[in-house]
């Protein structure tokens, strides 16, 4: 088996006495889109954001390409390729659009090209039009772009997106949706949070199941829409093996 980009083995974290993520692994290859799904306090925050380094795990390996990560710390971590997208967005409404898009380049040695930055208002013409403007003034799905367009200028080979969808409308759903297949078809790997399951199920290669922290099901999407797992995972019924 040829080394993946991201392999979790064994993963648990824990916040005091209670136990967010337990024994869970996970395998992500080179240009694919793994969907982790499951309610809210299923352990899928918790992952990506160990993932990131904003969490240390209680025990488990993580490894980049082979390298372990567990002393990488998160900035290294973004430096090593990885980019987190979080709940929330986390746009520093106070700045420009333009500025909130160079934090994405922090890490990196040296000026951003000019044709870089172009490509991505390229990519999301709404905010090339506001770029100078606070990003108070973005709508939700435009703070939403400004935050996958500021992940994107770290030069990520994984992204990790926390529901990217909250809140947003139908239409904007189905744009982010678009830019989410077309990333990775261009190459991008991703782990995918997401509520909207029928969305994540239809870009995902890979599917993992959460429910209070442990893993419940895993599979390609179309064996999860048969079977009940997701289902019962979502309602609460789903009862993991001691």
């Amino acid at each position: 088996m040829t080394t993946a980009l991201l392999e979790i083995q064994g993963l648990s974290v824990q916040y005091g006495r209670n136990m967010a993520l337990k024994d869970f692994s996970l395998r992500v290859g080179a240009g694919q889109l793994i969907a982790v799904l499951g309610a809210n306090g299923a352990g899928k925050s918790s992952l990506l954001k160990t993932i990131a380094g904003l969490v240390r795990p209680a025990s488990g390996s993580l490894a980049l390409e082979g390298r372990d990560l567990h002393r990488a710390s998160a900035s290294e971590r973004v430096a090593r390729g990885i980019a987190l997208v979080p709940e929330g967005r986390w746009i520093l409404v106070s700045m420009s659009v333009h500025e909130n898009l160079l934090m994405g380049a922090w890490c990196r040695k040296g000026a951003v090209p000019a044709g870089e930055l172009e490509a991505i208002y390229a990519r999301f013409p709404n905010l090339a039009s506001r770029r100078h403007m606070p990003a108070a003034v973005l709508s939700g799905g435009e703070q939403q772009m400004l935050a996958i367009g500021r992940a994107l200028l770290s030069r990520p080979r994984l992204l990790l997106l926390d529901e990217p969808s909250l809140g947003l409308s139908p239409l904007l759903v189905q744009q982010l949706f678009t830019l989410i297949r077309d990333l990775n078809q261009e190459g991008l790997s991703m782990i995918l949070v997401e509520q909207n399951i029928r969305k994540a199920l239809q870009v995902a290669h890979r599917v993992h199941v959460l429910e209070l922290g442990r893993e419940v099901a895993h599979g390609e999407p179309q064996s999860l829409m048969a079977s009940s797992a997701l289902h019962e995972a979502y309602l609460g019924r789903a009862r993991p093996a001691p």
